[in-house]
């Protein structure tokens, strides 16, 4: 199965990809146990790329990155029109949909970042959504760099237990960061899904199917967590938009996307 194609979106490279598409890559890649990276990514992470040369060059070597919110998907379907995306990736569904496919594959999984208590509740709750899931590890974000020696035994842990998909919710863009420095490190999948943790183990409501569709579970999110994601939204909602305007004139190119398409 070939990799999706990538469009330019604020010179991230974002993949044309379905649900379909991104669990059968994950579950081939996962079987053999190869080193991979996938993330979804909603405005925040575009705009934390699209502002950050370096953490940008390592998303454009991700392997997948999904367009997790509909403004993102929306961009990418105005910068290129084919082939054209009918539906967003969430991380909360694809977590969803790779766990029922690993159940029936007899593929391992480990569970790494959030609080020790939020991951123990997902890692419960898949069970018992997907019967016969093997979770093979679950381990907490310390919520600090760890030391090398930390880091060591962290990587060992996970290739010992012989997961093929290690699913990590330590927040962007800490989890993209992690999982580019591990490339080839982790013998497994690395699938970034940040707030999927949250919303997994049922701490987080999740926005109503309307909201989703019309592109404001920002406005959902914020209501739940005003404190935290004002400035978030605040400062990057309206700058995305600003700046696809720009791409999608041709007044502004952005450079280090590496696309294919």
């Amino acid at each position: 199965m070939p990799i999706p194609q990538k469009t330019s979106v604020l010179g991230v490279g974002v993949s044309r990809v379905d649900y379909e598409t991104a669990v059968g890559l994950v579950m081939d890649w996962a079987s053999r146990r190869q080193s991979r990276i996938v993330t979804a990514l909603a405005v925040h992470g575009v705009m934390a790329g699209a502002l950050d040369s370096k953490l940008r060059s390592h998303l454009n070597r991700f392997d997948i990155l999904t367009p997790d919110g509909q403004p993102v998907r929306w961009a990418l379907n105005l910068l290129a029109t084919q082939p054209r995306l009918h539906e967003r990736v969430r991380g909360v569904e694809l977590t969803e949909q790779t766990c029922a496919a690993a159940a029936r594959g007899g593929i391992g999984v480990y569970l790494y970042g959030s609080r020790p208590d939020v991951v123990q509740a997902m890692a419960t709750r898949l069970r018992e959504a997907y019967p016969g899931l093997k979770i093979v590890g679950v381990q907490a974000s310390r919520f600090r760099e760890a030391t090398p020696e930390e880091d060591a035994a962290d990587v060992a842990c996970m290739n010992r237990s012989g997961a093929g998909v290690v699913f990590v919710g330590l927040g962007c863009p800490l989890q993209e960061q992690w999982a580019y420095e591990h490339l080839g490190r982790v013998q497994a999948v690395m699938v970034c899904v940040g707030a999927a943790f949250d919303f997994l183990a049922g701490r987080l409501p999740q926005a109503p199917s309307w909201m989703q569709r019309a592109g404001l579970e920002w406005l959902f999110r914020l209501a739940q967590e005003p404190r935290r994601l004002w400035r978030r939204y605040a400062f990057y909602n309206p700058l995305f938009v600003g700046m696809v305007l720009l791409q999608l004139a041709g007044i502004r190119t952005f450079s280090d996307a590496r696309p294919q398409a």
